[in-house]
């Protein structure tokens, strides 16, 4: 018994266990991926096995506690993140065990106490006429069984079906002592009837036809009448009615009862088809008779019909086939469904009894009420695009009612009841919201509380005495007094951009166009001093706003050799030009999209009128419907649904609508309008006449100023319109101090320039150190010493520029992405300089990382105000987790770099430079082990934060979504890259370094393999794998050539 214990409490066994369940979960990754998420689940997520993982977890947890005295004051801070991870997995038990969840559509004006669960169950009704035996329900989850075991993937997908005991179940009940079974027969996931050629098979007719909405295929087997669209088409099987398709003589004829045409595809031409009149029918040419249209494009072919796997979007109903066995017979039954919908049951008798069988959502009953009394949309100006959208609802109660608003990111809770905002359908005539039900108050509290527990003793574990991460602070203090210093080298890999295709010859006439808009740079700089007021009410510089047009809408500062000013004026001038302009920014891997605008793969720009048919009929409606109704969005419908926001914001901007340059005098809620707004307003007398006609005035001025260079007129106009602002926008308009600082803020554009700042400081600090250590002179040192003095001027610029920030938007700066970016690059630049003292090293990396920080941020540039966001992704806590997940990569990516330097200084020791290079690989060592930490802490509380914005998004704080998943699997890794002190035979710095070098191959996958490799919620790959790039490739092979050297020069010199 002493000896299971041990092992249960065992380093070896934690070890086992981290890398067993990030293994499990990296596996389960690509399972999902080409089998689907129950597969995953079914064979992984939900297993025994995997539970059990888990569960030793907790017994390991829970013994480590006794056995290393964590109860000790100075391991209060690792007590306490190994008991957050004991109650974390408690409270992930609870929620699912004993929580639920689902889904509660309401009809507006409808009132309902039902919800159907986000499980599907096998639900049996029986009786006899005279009694009724209660329902039984039973939940399963099935798992795809692969068609092949050529992969990897697929063989282990048959390995877990083997282990689980495969697809199959026994229900064994009775009714009035009649023993009943089912059996398990058959799963189909996302069934579909599908058409398979069979020399064995019947005779069938393939008609392609788009009567109604897209392209459809049917097939028609010789002797039977298919109903298309209300119209009867028969094959062999003369019918009155309907149009008839036979051979006769060899060759196909067809009969109609209805006048038509069909035209012959090769050459246009259009035939009559005669009402009952028999015809030779031709193939590939497309028939148009009464409400039918089609094409039959080849002869009829032998095989038969079967049921397969299809796309989920596409077949979202899966097939269960079951064998239902009574005491004098059996049958199967087929049945479809699938979770959070409730499919009519298959009724049928057998041996005297009556049966109800289905297959999908259980409906649960509510202790209250929900009526919908209003679904309400709103929709971007000029488009159908929804904007947002919510239910005013009522809680109907036995002692009470009350009325709720639920939208994105406002919950309802309610006696341990949370509702939230998930979809919408608007097709029927009557408006129906689907609200996503939650109910699982003990697990969300368990799981949080284990969660600030984590937060609490991680943060402890970096400042307080007696932590590792102290004692590494003190041995890298000893290293540094032995005056020992090390090379390092950064490696850059280079990231090839991409050349647009500007297609001049096509655009030349418009940038004529454009050419004659162009206003002086004085001129526009004058303009840019305006105020305008934005979607959210912020009063601020036209400078600034153009500047965030451009950026949301293009990702770039400039158009050409027109600035952000310059463009907004250009726009007013002659906004028709801007239809052909190639400027709505589309991300490199959203090829699909290039598709349905026409446009080749390679052009990085579309033009707006790009997303619209020549009958002017807009091409990303249905995608963008269906992108803002799925509850949990993927990363391909995040992309639509931004592609639609930047061209509805230059829609905006094109038609006037979002330039909001006038106030109201006396405006209740001091709103100011565009000139497209004016009319509804209420203007009166001359400021009516004003407002309507000064924006014309200027734009006739400034286009006259263009082709004489004499902007006096237009500058009058523009004097005017600072007065009009300044006398009836008293009350909103901002100081012009406030404004002058704005610009300035804009001008110098701050925290971009500091990129490369930071980065060129890193760069010549570390070059310091790598002379230092051949060079230990006074020179050296005081280069060293004005390094870290620029990197803390650098330091105090940044945060006169947060400083600034603050200051014009009148609130603290991380409310969005980009302020949190920064502030985080702002916090790590912090406790570089705090901890710099100590190293060169450390101060030199950090430098490094708060670039790289910087970098980021001005990939993803971004203000809520002024985008079209998507109302579940404009949380707080998700820009937090976003931010602090994004910072985490940078230490991994410094330890990465470090080990690599590590192996590199094992593989060129030699008996004369072994004692130096010793102490230089104990530095580089101690620095990697500190920079895994800080990297390891602000990974796990910006994924657990990830967790508590989806959570209070829609209910979920864990969904085993790949992005998650992996974000989970570097946490594993890490952790037990970390614990290997601890592990006999692991303990040694050449394997620390070799580790931390592959280990990062799961924040490249966390990172970029996700979004490229896998498909899921944060992919662009739409259930296709990419190819892995090639420079990871190399990376890899020259990795593990560069361990193997240095594995043989470490046992030579260094192992004992």
């Amino acid at each position: 018994m002493k000896k299971i214990v041990n092992l249960l409490f065992s380093t070896r066994l934690t070890a086992i266990l981290f890398v067993v369940f990030a293994s499990s979960m990296g596996i389960a990754t690509f399972i999902e991926n080409d089998y689907g998420t129950q597969t995953a689940k079914a064979l992984v997520y939900n297993a025994w096995w995997f539970e059990g993982i888990m569960l030793l977890f907790m017994i390991n947890f829970i013994g480590n506690i006794e056995k290393y005295r964590l109860f000790r004051k100075e391991k209060f801070s690792i007590l306490l993140f190994h008991l957050a991870f004991v109650l974390i997995i408690f409270g992930a038990a609870i929620t699912r065990y004993i929580s639920y969840e689902g889904i509660m559509p309401i009809y507006e004006g409808e009132t309902t106490d039902i919800m159907l669960s986000d499980k599907a169950y096998l639900k049996l009704h029986i009786d006899d006429n005279k009694e009724q035996k209660s329902p039984v329900y039973k939940h399963y989850l099935f798992a795809k069984e692969p068609a092949s075991t050529n992969s990897f993937i697929a063989a282990t997908v048959n390995v877990l079906n083997f282990i689980r005991g495969g697809n199959d179940f026994t229900i064994q009940t009775e009714f009035k002592d009649k023993p009943i079974t089912i059996h398990y027969v058959n799963y189909i996931p996302n069934a579909y009837e599908k058409f398979m050629q069979d020399n064995s098979g019947g005779k069938y007719l393939k008609i392609v036809e788009s009567s109604g909405r897209g392209r459809h295929e049917h097939f028609i087997k010789e002797g039977e009448t298919l109903n298309m669209h209300n119209s009867l088409v028969s094959f062999e099987n003369p019918t009155e009615g309907a149009t008839n398709i036979f051979t006769e003589n060899g060759e196909l004829k067809i009969n109609s009862p209805n006048e038509g045409t069909y035209m012959i595809m090769t050459t246009q031409e259009k035939i009559q088809v005669v009402k009952d009149s028999t015809q030779v029918f031709h193939l590939r040419s497309l028939y148009q008779l009464g409400n039918l249209q089609f094409v039959i494009p080849e002869a009829p072919v032998t095989g038969k019909m079967e049921m397969v796997s299809g796309k989920k979007e596409e077949h979202p109903r899966d097939l269960l086939e079951v064998e239902v066995v009574t005491e004098n017979s059996k049958q199967n039954i087929t049945l479809y469904g699938n979770s959070l919908n409730s499919e009519s049951p298959v009724i049928f008798s057998q041996d005297g009894l009556n049966f109800r069988l289905s297959y999908g959502s259980k409906q649960i009953k509510l202790p209250f009420s929900i009526k919908l009394r209003d679904f309400q949309l709103e929709r971007y100006p000029g488009s159908m695009s929804p904007k947002s959208y919510a239910s005013e609802i009522s809680v109907v109660d036995k002692d009470k009612t009350f009325d709720f608003r639920i939208f994105m990111n406002h919950v309802l809770d309610y006696k341990g009841f949370r509702f939230f905002q998930s979809s919408y359908n608007d097709r029927g005539p009557i408006e129906q919201t689907f609200l996503s039900v939650n109910h699982d108050n003990a697990g969300t509290w368990i799981t949080y509380v284990g969660y600030g527990l984590l937060f609490l003793g991680m943060i402890l574990a970096l400042f307080v005495k007696n932590t590792r991460f102290a004692s590494l602070r003190n041995n890298l203090e000893k290293i540094k007094k032995k005056k020992a210093k090390l090379a390092f080298v950064i490696f850059f890999v280079s990231m090839s951009s991409f050349a647009q295709n500007t297609h001049e010859n096509n655009y030349k006439f418009v940038d004529s166009l454009l050419t004659a808009t162009k206003v002086t740079k004085e001129h526009a700089e004058n303009f840019g001093e305006l105020v305008i007021q934005d979607a959210g009410g912020r009063m601020k510089p036209v400078n600034t706003f153009a500047s965030e047009l451009l950026r949301k809408v293009s990702k770039k500062d400039t158009y050409k050799d027109f600035d952000a000013n310059q463009v907004l004026v250009s726009i007013i001038i002659n906004p028709r030009a801007w239809y052909f302009v190639p400027f709505i920014y589309l991300k490199k891997e959203n090829t699909k999209v290039r598709d349905m605008m026409g446009i080749s793969h390679d052009q990085k720009y579309a033009r707006f009128s790009d997303l619209f048919t020549e009958k002017g009929a807009y091409k990303l409606t249905e995608e963008v419907a269906k992108a803002h109704k799925k509850k949990i969005k993927t990363k391909y419908e995040e992309s639509i649904l931004n592609i639609d926001g930047r061209a509805n914001l230059l829609f905006g901007a094109l038609d006037g609508g979002i330039f909001k340059f006038f106030p109201l005098e006396n405006s209740k809620n001091n709103k100011w309008f565009s000139l497209p707004e004016v009319p509804h307003a209420s203007f009166k007398g001359g400021d009516s006449l004003y407002v309507s006609n000064i924006i014309p005035l200027y734009a006739q001025a400034v286009s006259k100023a263009t082709q004489t260079n004499d902007y006096t007129r237009a500058n009058e106009f523009l004097d005017s319109m600072h007065k009009y602002q300044r006398k009836f926008g008293e009350e909103v308009i901002p100081s012009e101090k406030k404004i002058k600082m704005e610009l300035f803020y804009n001008k110098h554009d701050i925290f971009k320039g500091l990129f490369w700042k930071y980065m060129l400081a890193s760069l010549i600090m570390f070059i310091v150190v790598i002379i230092n250590i051949f060079n230990n002179s006074k020179l050296v040192k005081t280069l060293i010493k004005l390094s870290g003095l620029t990197i803390a001027l650098l330091f105090v610029y940044q945060t006169v520029g947060l400083g600034i920030r603050w200051y014009i938007s009148g609130h603290a700066p991380w409310s969005n992405g980009y302020e949190s970016m920064i502030y985080v690059s702002w916090a790590t630049m912090l406790f570089g300089l705090i901890f710099g003292r100590k190293s060169s090293l450390t101060l030199a990396a950090t430098t490094f990382v708060t670039s790289m920080l910087l970098m980021v941020a001005h990939w993803n540039w971004m203000d809520p105000s002024i985008g079209t966001l998507v109302p579940v992704l404009d949380s707080y806590w998700l820009m937090v987790h976003v931010a602090i997940i994004v910072a985490s990569y940078g230490p991994f990516t410094i330890s990465m770099i470090l080990g690599m330097i590590a192996l590199i200084l094992y593989a060129v020791t030699t008996e004369n430079n072994k004692e130096k290079l010793k102490l230089a690989i104990n530095e580089i060592t101690t620095i990697s082990e500190m920079s895994l930490i800080i990297g390891l802490v602000l990974l796990v509380i910006g994924n657990f934060l990830g967790g508590i914005w989806a959570n209070e998004s829609w209910g979920r704080y864990w969904g085993w979504d790949p992005k998650e998943t992996w974000a989970l699997v570097s946490i594993m890794v890490y952790t037990f890259v970390l614990h290997m002190r601890l592990i006999p035979g692991l303990k040694s710095k050449y394997t620390f370094n070799m580790v931390t070098l592959f280990a990062f191959a799961t924040i490249l996958m966390t990172y970029l393999g996700v979004n490229h490799l896998l498909s899921g919620l944060h992919s662009y790959a739409q259930g296709e794998s990419a190819a892995i790039p090639n420079q990871i490739w190399v990376w890899l092979i020259v990795s593990v050539i560069l361990s193997i050297l240095a594995l043989f020069k470490f046992k030579k010199f260094y192992k004992k």
